[in-house]
């Protein structure tokens, strides 16, 4: 729990420090000698019947965003092994210097720095969380609201993305996020297969039709100003499991199939945390969740369907189902719910990982506005994200010569064909494309806010993109 004090906490509470820092001698116990003040490093100093947590600030210098909410993590993550169970960190200088942020990324901090995803092990229960009272925030509730919504959206995609495949075939994950939107204003839907083959979602039931664990289309529908005709779509892949089909996966990449659904996870996260906080915006969630697998029934490749939207596509790769199972969710939503504006967000390509490494994402636009209201909310997301540029060479390489396109391109250029592969569905309307294959996972961690598994990448992105929708 993270929650606004007046009072610092009589037990335990944060004194941040710079390297070297006089102050320490105030202390007058010779801790001068013992504590440098070094980036992250956290050293408890028992004070009687207090607990005083020294934290290192690094060099003096003016702290960005991105390492308070690292600091903060430092500290969330010595509580959890110490066993404290309340402390109190001012947050007044770090305000002061950055603004009403400083409270998102304390919260994220604190509230990431000490997650641990422990559900499958035996006899092993989460601990009891530390309580985190934070002063210095008067006339930032609004603020402080905001960041535990987005923490528990983040925790929620964290979570979905480390359940083990098995424990979160497409029906369990369609019921998990029905479950988690129930308290906001958010009607939900969901086409199940029969739906699917009905109405000749070809892409999605083909690619889910692999499974005995049947597809499902989950959508989500947000209305914060019923009087605007726009209405963004957020479209966020969901494959539970992903075996490659008949284009098997290496044994080394087997290990990570379990986390293809990070798009549909942060997609959930994000249009939640909008209702919740009431914003006037209307957004629409199309969801497809599906199973990749290899079966009498699966797609092979060389194989022609037909999309939802009429176009005909050449399957030569069935290991680049996210592209579509996500045809079709975007051609649905422009045609039966009415999106104006398409977002889509997966774990896509490998190569988006070659290029950028894990923290920073891909992206790309063919429309400049609707980029540049993502860019503004990115200076509050505290996410990194690449924009990719493409030309009609690149929309080339997807031409099939039997079908209208085909699902991959050539050897290179793999990023930017899938999501080109993408926008030839979404019928002229302004599109982004986030690829988050690289940053939605980390085996080490980067940040100390991180931990072995899931991130939550996309979650604070998507939500402040909506925030900054609201103003046009």
């Amino acid at each position: 729990m993270i929650q606004a004090v007046n009072k610092r906490n009589d037990s335990c509470y944060v004194d941040f420090v710079w390297e070297k820092d006089p102050h320490i001698r105030g202390y007058k116990m010779g801790l001068e000698n013992l504590f440098s003040g070094n980036y992250l490093d956290v050293m408890p100093v028992p004070l009687g019947t207090q607990t005083v947590l020294l934290t290192g600030c690094g060099q003096e210098r003016d702290l960005t965003l991105l390492e308070v909410k690292e600091l903060m993590a430092s500290v969330a993550k010595t509580c959890k092994a110490r066993k404290i169970k309340s402390c109190s960190v001012d947050l007044k200088p770090f305000v002061e210097k950055l603004g009403a942020d400083t409270v998102t990324s304390a919260v994220l901090g604190l509230g990431l720095g000490g997650y641990e995803y422990v559900y499958h092990k035996t006899g092993r229960v989460p601990e009891e969380e530390c309580v985190f009272g934070l002063e210095g925030i008067q006339g930032l509730e609004g603020q402080l609201k905001e960041a535990q919504e987005l923490l528990k959206g983040i925790r929620f995609a964290r979570d979905m993305v480390n359940t083990p495949g098995n424990h979160l075939r497409p029906m369990d994950f369609e019921r998990m996020i029905q479950k988690y939107v129930e308290d906001a204003p958010i009607e939900a839907e969901a086409l199940v297969y029969g739906q699917l083959r009905a109405m000749h979602m070809e892409a999605l039931y083909g690619i889910g039709g692999s499974s005995e664990y049947p597809p499902c289309l989950l959508i989500l529908r947000y209305r914060g100003n019923p009087e605007d005709s726009e209405v963004y779509g957020l479209i966020g892949k969901g494959i539970t499991c992903d075996t490659g089909g008949y284009c098997l996966k290496s044994r080394d990449s087997m290990a990570g199939i379990k986390g293809d659904m990070g798009g549909a996870a942060a997609v959930t996260a994000a249009i939640y945390a909008a209702a919740k906080m009431g914003l006037k915006v209307n957004i629409t969630a199309c969801l497809p969740l599906a199973e990749n697998r290899i079966s009498q029934a699966a797609l092979l490749p060389g194989d022609v369907i037909t999309g939802y939207g009429g176009q005909t596509i050449e399957v030569l790769n069935t290991d680049a189902e996210g592209r579509l199972v996500l045809s079709d969710a975007v051609s649905y939503g422009i045609r039966k719910e009415g999106i104006t504006k398409v977002l889509d967000i997966a774990t896509l390509t490998g190569a988006v990982a070659q290029m950028l490494g894990n923290t920073i994402g891909g992206a790309m636009s063919d429309d400049d506005a609707f980029y540049g209201l993502f860019e503004r909310g990115l200076s509050h997301s505290g996410e990194k994200y690449l924009r990719i540029p493409f030309g009609k060479e690149h929309e080339k390489m997807i031409e099939s010569d039997v079908a209208d396109v085909k699902n991959v391109g050539a050897s290179f250029c793999g990023t930017i064909t899938a999501g080109l592969f993408i926008r030839r569905f979404c019928e002229g309307k302004p599109w982004i494309h986030l690829d988050i294959a690289g940053t939605a996972w980390c085996g080490t961690p980067t940040y100390a806010f991180e931990s072995s598994g899931a991130t939550g990448a996309g979650v604070t992105s998507l939500y402040y993109l909506m925030k900054e929708a609201q103003k046009n």
